[in-house]
C-alpha cells in the first residue's frame, strides 16, 4: 500500500484535499508559501486539513518522534500505529472513548458521551473500534491501549464487568454487543499493545483531565 494516497493543501492555489500526488502538485508548485503534506488516510487528511497546518510540518512531525525510554527492553512506541483511551467522569459515570494517530495525534474517531459507563468498557470498545478501522483499510499497525483489562478482553473475546444494564446505559451495551460480535465474526493481524505510561508519559489519545 502507498504511504500517502490523501494530500492536504492548507496553503495553495485551491485549498483542499487532493487524491494524488499531481493534483497536489498543481496546487503548490510556484506557489510562495505552500503549506502541504500527505497522508496515508481519508480521515487524517480531513483532520488535518481543518487543524492548524503548524502541527503538521514541524521538524518533529517529519520524522518519527523519539521517545527516550530508560528502560531498554521496553523500546520505543511503533509511530504507525492507533492509540485509544476512555475517560469517565465517575466509574461509573459518563463515559468517552477516542482514537488517534500516534504520530500526529490527529483524532481518528471518537464515541460518547454515554450517560453510564466504565473505564474498562470504553477502552475496550476503543480497541474493538481501533481494529475495525484498520482492517476496514487493510492497515496492519497495531493498537495501543493502557488498559490491561480491556487488552485482557480483547483476547478473551469477553467482557467482565459488574456494570448493570439499565435503561440509562442500553446504547452503550448495544455497542458492546456489536463490538463482541465483531470479535468473533471477524480476524485480524494488528497486534493490541499495553501502552507503557511509567517509560513513555501519557498515551497521545489522553482526554487530559486528570
Amino acid at each position: 500500500m502507498p504511504k500517502n494516497k490523501f494530500y492536504v493543501v492548507w496553503n495553495g492555489r485551491e485549498p483542499g484535499i487532493y487524491l494524488n500526488w499531481d493534483d497536489c502538485r498543481k496546487q503548490v508548485d510556484g506557489f510562495e508559501g505552500a503549506k502541504y503534506k500527505g497522508f496515508p488516510t481519508k480521515e487524517l487528511a480531513e483532520a488535518a486539513f481543518h487543524d492548524n497546518f503548524g502541527k503538521y510540518l514541524t521538524k518533529e512531525l517529519l520524522a518519527p518522534k523519539l521517545i527516550v525510554c530508560s528502560n531498554p527492553l521496553i523500546g520505543e512506541p511503533i509511530q504507525d500505529s492507533i492509540c485509544v483511551d476512555a475517560a469517565c467522569k465517575g466509574n461509573p459515570g459518563v463515559l468517552e472513548y477516542r482514537g488517534v494517530d500516534t504520530k500526529s495525534g490527529a483524532e481518528l474517531f471518537r464515541k460518547g458521551p454515554f450517560p453510564e459507563g466504565t473505564v474498562n468498557i470504553g477502552e475496550f470498545l476503543g480497541i474493538v473500534h481501533a481494529l475495525g478501522y484498520l482492517k476496514q483499510r487493510n492497515l496492519d499497525w497495531p493498537v495501543y491501549s493502557d488498559s490491561r483489562t480491556a487488552i485482557a478482553w480483547i483476547k478473551a473475546k469477553k467482557i467482565k464487568t459488574t456494570l448493570e444494564r439499565k435503561a440509562n446505559n442500553e446504547s452503550l451495551f448495544t455497542y458492546v454487543d456489536r463490538a463482541l460480535t465483531w470479535l468473533r465474526e471477524n480476524t485480524w493481524n494488528n497486534r493490541v499493545i499495553k501502552w507503557e505510561t511509567e517509560y513513555w508519559g501519557e498515551i497521545p489519545a489522553d482526554f487530559g483531565r486528570k
